[in-house]
């Protein structure tokens, strides 16, 4: 069948058959007829339409196979992953993993870059220097198989498909469209080969979702479409209405991660953190209760396993692991400045955008995939929602390196705090889990 004629088909809001969708992802990956503009009208006829599950279900697959589908069978026991729809000051895979690898669950785990206002774990850990998160598919298994931990950056081969719908769907309208953010995430995740997925959904204004409702909603379809894969997934609503951590960088999330598996520091991002790593001890099947899942992560840390098992994973990839215990071995910045708050009151809103944005104009993330990053420079925040500061308060640092936009970062900032005279009511920092039972 050509392109128009399957087109034509999602235009009038018929369902395509499995066939039909493999000759589209065909299409998409370049091995098919289709053009980039027929594969645009398919987009849009799927974004105006919709799909159902079993249509959702094959779109997710075949992009999935549309590249190298990872075979993870050499690793012994169940074989776990996590993912997040994105964030600021997000660094709960550099705490959560070496946690639930120290508890004796293999985590083997690939990762991505930062886009946008956005953090990328990959980009965090080259900060750590001499780490390296290319490895060849047999020295991943073979550190999985070892430590029980590796976070590694996605292959060229996964996925392709997803890669050039992706690039059309955002010059396209077509970004919020289920169907089609559900298949892009989950045909990673299945090409990467996991047993058990937990995904953490944001909302909030830091959020790709525009509402708390959307994120439920996306959390929902992504467990139920995940789980008709034969793997298992679940997912938790986390809040995203500030940054999740102090530290919103590079260097300076990889120290905060060294922290809280210190057991220094506490706050937003622990408890994500914790709560995510108990939620896949669960779903692994090594405790029989997510009350134990929680006790044995808290041993982890407080016994200092988790810390350990980040710096084997470190020394494994090529990167110095002392900095576990000296963070001063981390990319530093040329000088710091404070951005003090212009009002008194409480802090009732903070644009968690914004200090994403901020960041990147410092040189903290990048606009496309090929910028360069510097690796030091970022944000720390030094207040939260519901504090109340006076005129003068220190609100953030800024970290400033040699190529750092700072005028265009304080600009952004201007406005980025909200305050009020009333202490606002504290934000559920969980919203839903949707559980793959």
């Amino acid at each position: 069948m050509n392109a128009v004629d399957l087109i034509n088909i999602k235009r009038r809001a018929e369902e395509l058959t499995g066939e039909q969708i493999e000759e589209f992802v065909e299409g998409a990956s370049g091995k098919g007829n289709f053009r980039d503009y027929q594969l645009a009208a398919m987009l849009m006829a799927i974004a105006i339409n919709g799909m159902t599950p079993r249509e959702t279900v094959d779109l997710t697959m075949s992009m999935a196979r549309s590249g190298d589908m990872l075979d993870l069978s050499k690793i012994e026991g169940i074989k776990v992953d996590k993912h997040s729809t994105g964030g600021v000051g997000d660094t709960t895979t550099l705490v959560l993993a070496p946690i639930v690898a120290s508890c004796g669950v293999k985590v083997a785990k690939m990762s991505g870059r930062g886009l946008g206002h956005t953090g990328g774990t990959l980009d965090k850990l080259e900060s750590i220097p001499g780490l390296s998160v290319s490895l060849s598919e047999e020295r991943f298994i073979e550190q999985v198989n070892k430590i029980s931990l590796a976070v590694v950056g996605q292959t060229a081969s996964l996925a392709p498909a997803d890669k050039a719908l992706y690039a059309l769907r955002d010059v396209t309208a077509t970004v919020d469209s289920m169907p089609l953010i559900v298949s892009s995430i989950l045909s990673k995740k299945i090409a990467s080969g996991a047993d058990v997925v937990v995904l953490d959904v944001k909302a909030g204004n830091g959020a790709t979702m525009p509402t708390a409702e959307k994120s439920l909603e996306l959390a929902r379809t992504m467990v139920d479409i995940g789980n008709l894969t034969g793997r298992r997934f679940e997912a938790l609503v986390t809040d995203m209405s500030q940054p999740l951590g102090l530290n919103v960088g590079n260097a300076i999330e990889v120290e905060e991660a060294i922290s809280i598996l210190r057991g220094d520091i506490k706050g937003d991002l622990m408890d994500v953190s914790v709560r995510l790593a108990g939620e896949i001890l669960f779903c692994a099947g090594v405790v029989k209760s997510r009350e134990e899942a929680r006790k044995r992560v808290a041993r982890a840390i407080d016994s200092g396993a988790g810390l350990e098992k980040l710096g084997q994973m470190i020394a494994w990839q090529g990167g110095d692991g002392r900095v576990i215990d000296n963070v001063r071995l981390l990319p530093q910045p040329v000088s710091t400045l404070t951005e003090k708050s212009r009002s008194s009151g409480y802090i009732a809103k903070i644009d968690t955008i914004a200090i994403g944005n901020a960041a990147k104009a410092l040189g903290a993330g990048r606009i496309t995939k090929e910028d360069d990053i510097d690796p030091s420079v970022g944000i720390k925040m030094k207040v939260r929602l519901g504090d109340y500061v006076s005129k003068g308060d220190a609100l953030c640092d800024l970290l400033i390196g040699r190529t750092s936009k700072t005028e265009t970062a304080l600009a952004i900032l201007d406005g980025a705090f909200e305050y009020s005279d009333e202490k606002p009511e504290p934000a559920s920092l969980f919203y839903n889990m949707i559980s793959g039972d």
